[in-house]
């Protein structure tokens, strides 16, 4: 994947240049200090992947993300992690919070390596092909998986698609979120943010600003916490 990096701060720079160059499968292709020097680059060349800071001065990293193309994949860096929530509102892949551990670096990574070869011709995209009372069909990898709905864990929007996540692996498929909130019984999935949405029967904690699945953090939206506590609630 080429990538690139936005960072006023060049200590900063200078550290994610440290981590880029230890995964094989990131090439750095350019380092910039600000959006506008950046987006030049961008009108020329393939990126596949930005390491974007949020807090710039200009135009900051969440504004300048919504101007980007839906096939460029976004990790959000920040020394604010009220700045978090605001990631997922533009799909974000991951954020991570300065000082950035490296362990943290390579989990956002490994993710965002996941949704490129999702993206990409290679994969085989599922189709929604019906629903039963108790089930979803949906077709992958030239085969029909008929899915029961309290094995899904949670449902992840990821551009034009949603990826299923069960307890034993993941399926995607062409849809929108609001599209897969439709398909699947209301009494027992909730949405939870722009970008998710969770099988209440799955949670095991909930924060004010996560969701948890054993040990998977999901982001809370503010718009949407104060339906999902009294969902919940009631369901508890």
């Amino acid at each position: 994947m080429n990538c690139i990096i936005i960072d006023d701060e060049p200590i900063a720079r200078q550290g994610m240049s440290k981590f880029i160059n230890k995964v094989p499968e990131l090439i750095l292709k350019g380092i910039f200090k600000n959006t506008d020097e950046a987006k030049s680059f961008l009108d020329a060349h393939d990126v596949n992947l930005i390491f974007l800071d949020i807090q710039m001065p200009g135009i900051n990293g969440v504004e300048f993300a919504k101007t980007l193309s839906k096939n460029t994949l976004v990790i959000f860096t920040t020394a604010h992690i009220k700045y978090a929530l605001d990631s997922y509102e533009v799909d974000a892949i991951d954020y991570l919070v300065k000082p950035i551990r490296e362990e943290r670096f390579f989990k956002a990574v490994n993710k965002a390596l996941e949704y490129n070869y999702f993206l990409s011709d290679s994969y085989e995209k599922g189709q929604y092909k019906a629903s039963g009372e108790n089930s979803i069909l949906i077709r992958a990898d030239r085969r029909d998986y008929k899915i029961l709905f309290g094995d899904i864990l949670y449902i992840e929007g990821m551009k034009d698609y949603v990826i299923i996540n069960l307890g034993s692996g993941k399926l995607i498929t062409a849809m929108n979120l609001k599209t897969a909130l439709s398909k699947i019984p209301e009494n027992l999935f909730v949405r939870i943010s722009k970008s998710y949405i969770v099988n209440v029967s799955h949670i095991t904690a909930v924060a004010n600003h996560a969701v948890f699945i054993n040990d998977i953090e999901l982001p809370l939206g503010i718009s949407y916490r104060k339906y999902f506590m009294e969902f919940y609630k009631g369901k508890s």
